[in-house]
């Protein structure tokens, strides 16, 4: 039996149906499928899936646009509205999870990384493909807030937008060759997003899922490093900071006792250096809790050692946000001054 056509618009392609391409191609039964970029509802009609075209959502005919004018759809525990990437995702997701890390599709594990990939990758695709933005601009603009810098080629979105940029000289060529020459740029898009939801994928479920336990045990036993909690001890280096920040609320701790510095060894070595970083306020990027002492920014060696007075130090980033020791105890001296400071 051939492989089921996949149907999708052609003309100007989005992140969003180039992700959701992707995802059903990760699926061994869409594997060998053969894509269709027309909006021709003839050709459509004849593809056994359809995304973002043909005005009609239905999973049990395998249509997944989401243009209809009553279209609002939303993940489970979301407000954003599908994309044709979150639909796919909502109705393969487990499937795709499963078939990548071999984890049973009604597993717990398996559950959590389903949510947390919509949350932290596919979600935005959705957002962004249904001009939600991440923040009320009008409420930014009434309050005075002006973006310090232009961020807007550093999305996957625009990369995907480049893909769609074409300055070759097309005089001479069929419609047909123009078309495939689209379809080719297409791909390329649908295969640079894909690669990035894999990676993002590998990196939850074999470092971020790991890592849940280990960080549950630091937080249980911060306390034996500052009586409040406010330093956390990692046995390594680690995906660390959702699961503090959802530990902290489920703690009922009060914000002061909130930890502000999490210590970890570079490597595994025993004679490894230690990092000490100070914990970002939630989505809030490089804003932290509390960063190292100013008097210490930008200072290395013996330098920071007088300045600080903890020998074996090594550095503190000139912004504040990371700093370093040779050794355990050194660090752990200077995240117990600087809760102080």
């Amino acid at each position: 039996m051939s492989a089921p056509l996949i149907g999708t618009h052609n003309g100007h392609f989005h992140a969003d149906e180039a992700l959701a391409v992707y995802l059903l191609r990760m699926l061994p039964a869409y594997r060998d499928s053969t894509l269709v970029r027309t909006r021709d509802p003839s050709k459509l009609d004849q593809c056994h899936t359809v995304v973002d075209v043909h005005g009609k959502y239905s999973a049990n005919a395998n249509l997944f646009d989401h243009h209809q004018r009553e279209f609002n759809t939303t993940f489970p525990g979301h407000e954003t509205k599908l994309s044709s990437a979150g639909l796919v995702y909502m109705h393969f997701g487990r499937d795709i999870i499963a078939q990548v890390t071999g984890l049973p599709k009604d597993s717990e594990d398996a559950d959590v990384l389903y949510n947390k990939l919509y949350d932290c990758f596919v979600e935005a695709f959705d957002a962004n493909d249904n001009g939600i933005s991440q923040y009320d601009t009008a409420r930014l603009t009434k309050s005075g807030i002006e973006k310090r810098f232009d961020d807007s080629g550093y999305s996957l979105a625009s990369v995907v937008n480049r893909y769609n940029r074409h300055y070759e000289d097309d005089a001479g060529k069929s419609p047909e060759q123009l078309q495939l020459e689209e379809d080719q740029r297409f791909l390329k898009a649908s295969t640079f997003v894909g690669e990035q939801f894999f990676e993002e994928l590998q990196d939850k479920w074999k470092a971020w899922l790991p890592a849940r336990k280990s960080v549950e045990q630091s937080f249980v036993e911060r306390k034996k490093y500052d009586e409040q909690g406010r330093i956390m001890v990692l046995s390594e280096g680690m995906p660390w900071a959702d699961h503090l920040y959802q530990l902290e609320k489920a703690s009922g701790e009060p914000d002061q006792n909130q930890v502000l510095y999490v210590l970890f060894p570079e490597s595994q070595e025993a004679d490894s250096k230690w990092r000490i970083r100070a914990v970002s306020v939630e989505n809030a990027g490089f804003t932290n809790r509390k960063d190292l002492p100013d008097a210490w920014k930008g200072v290395r060696d013996e330098e920071l050692d007088k300045i600080s007075g903890v020998p074996g130090c090594v550095f503190v980033h000139a912004s504040g946000f990371i700093g370093g020791n040779k050794t355990f105890d050194g660090a752990l001296q200077m995240a117990q001054k600087a809760v102080k400071s």
